[in-house]
């Protein structure tokens, strides 16, 4: 589709640059806000009003917070494809509601490696949930938006005015064809972190 207007929203991120502004215009636009953990926090106690991912999954975060979002609610919802009627129906039947924003940043695997965390320590800032939200959201870029750096929120928020709360298929690619490229480099690092070489064979 062309045109995608933004109705619903998953947001989940560890820099909070930003986010309560994002969060607040998206409420005003009428967007209803889907969001876990500290993001959760940030954007409640911003006065917005949130939906836990704990009430769209029926099942709480576990493993310390390891498994929150890997779930057909969420997944289902991110990767329909809003032009095919079967999945429009399969949703339907499932009771899954779709998302047309997910807003996602990672894990700050860079920061834990030059405070020179070591072994369990430093798997645990390895994002699994993250990237997996993110490539499932730019892979389905003609029926999804993705937002993966703070550094865009101004930028989709002009959009969003200018277009009367819809984003536009050439913006969504962009960010889209972005998120690939920094979820691979987000691996990249991790491998080298590890002890693996600088760039794979």
């Amino acid at each position: 589709m062309e045109q995608l207007s933004i109705q619903r929203a998953l947001l989940s991120a560890t820099d909070k640059t930003g986010l309560a502004d994002l969060g607040r215009f998206l409420s005003e636009c009428g967007v209803e806000l889907v969001s876990t953990g500290g993001t959760y926090k940030t954007l409640v106690e911003a006065g917005l009003t949130v939906t836990p991912v704990s009430d769209v999954t029926g099942f709480p975060e576990i493993l310390g917070g390891r498994v929150k979002t890997l779930h057909p609610h969420i997944h289902a919802g991110i990767l329909a494809d809003k032009d095919d009627p079967e999945h429009l129906r399969s949703l339907d039947e499932l009771g899954i509601a779709p998302f047309d924003l997910v807003c996602v940043n990672l894990y700050d695997f860079a920061g834990a490696l030059e405070r020179g965390l070591k072994d369990q320590d430093l798997v645990e800032e390895i994002d699994i949930g993250g990237p997996t939200l993110l490539r499932a959201a730019a892979k389905n870029y003609h029926s999804l938006a993705v937002l993966p750096d703070p550094s865009f929120y101004s930028r989709f928020q002009a959009e969003l005015r200018d277009r009367d709360g819809s984003v536009g298929l050439a913006l969504r690619k962009e960010l889209a064809a972005y998120t690939f490229s920094m979820v691979s480099r987000y691996d990249r690092l991790i491998a080298t972190g590890l002890g693996g070489p600088q760039e794979a064979s």
